[in-house]
């Protein structure tokens, strides 16, 4: 029996922001390798980046190095030094993982911008919404019997085995769920929007105080860069999840509203010859 799930407003703004994450990612990366190397604090410590990807010659060959912390790590072909046009090149992240592929960045900077703003938009108009219209109350605010430790447990447990939640249950997001979009929707993403405004000059001078919660533009920056990659893992979780417990029924109430569930044929009613035979 199909049911509704998702409403309208939620559908259109939930392709809107993985549209908008996706381009925001590949250009976010096509900017960090302008200078592919994180710090703390205000200023950047040429010297002492917690995370850098760069390249260098070994034996004859360009290799791709990356440092994160005192670690050092060979990762060419992936980090520092990947192919482009079939030779060996020093850049950060590989070309097929940045938007513009070459290595570009006031345009990675204009891509990179403009789908901030829309994300940003987006997301304001949902979380309003979501307070405004009850979907936060309704839908994902966890209940008290759910938040109880040993329901907690078992949700995870049945998600470590693969059971997922069936009949009038699948109508509903579980603990673990409302967990974890609360956590993406009301920490992650607006920890990637404050970051991205310490970034800017521009937005310090009308909210210097941003400087001061981050602790500095170069820590910013690194808080950005983190943030992006705990979505990255966020959906692909979500996907991962997505498939296991059933993809089209999953993509249809996300295109269409309307998901589709088990329902429990009516128990069958004692008949008088039934009745009549059990009295023998």
């Amino acid at each position: 029996m199909l049911v509704p799930r998702h409403s309208l407003l939620v559908r259109i703004t939930h392709w809107i922001n993985a549209f908008s994450l996706a381009l925001l990612l590949l250009s976010g990366l096509g900017i960090y390798n302008a200078h592919p190397a994180l710090y703390w604090g205000q200023q950047s410590h040429f010297d002492r980046p917690w995370l850098a990807t760069g390249a260098a010659i070994q034996g004859g060959q360009l290799r791709g190095v990356t440092r994160l912390g005192g670690a050092q790590f060979d990762t060419t072909g992936v980090l520092g030094a990947s192919s482009v046009d079939g030779r060996p090149t020093a850049r950060g992240f590989p070309a097929w993982l940045t938007l513009p592929g070459p290595r570009h960045l006031s345009v990675s900077r204009r891509w990179h911008f403009f789908f901030a703003w829309l994300f940003a938009v987006n997301g304001a108009i949902y979380a309003l919404s979501a307070v405004l219209l009850g979907h936060l109350r309704r839908d994902l605010l966890p209940t008290a019997d759910q938040l109880r430790p040993r329901h907690v447990l078992q949700e995870i447990w049945d998600h470590a085995r693969l059971r997922f939640a069936r009949g009038e249950a699948a109508r509903h997001y579980n603990v673990l769920q409302k967990g974890a979009y609360l956590g993406a929707a009301f920490v992650l993403l607006p920890l990637m929007i404050l970051t991205g405004m310490t970034m800017s000059p521009g937005l310090d001078a009308a909210f210097p105080w941003l400087l001061d919660l981050f602790g500095g533009r170069q820590s910013a920056r690194s808080i950005h860069f983190i943030v992006a990659w705990l979505i990255v893992g966020f959906f692909l979780v979500h996907i991962v999840m997505v498939v296991l417990s059933g993809t089209w029924n999953n993509i249809r109430s996300m295109l269409t509203g309307r998901y589709a569930i088990e329902v429990e044929p009516p128990a069958a009613t004692p008949t008088a010859s039934d009745a009549s035979a059990g009295l023998h």
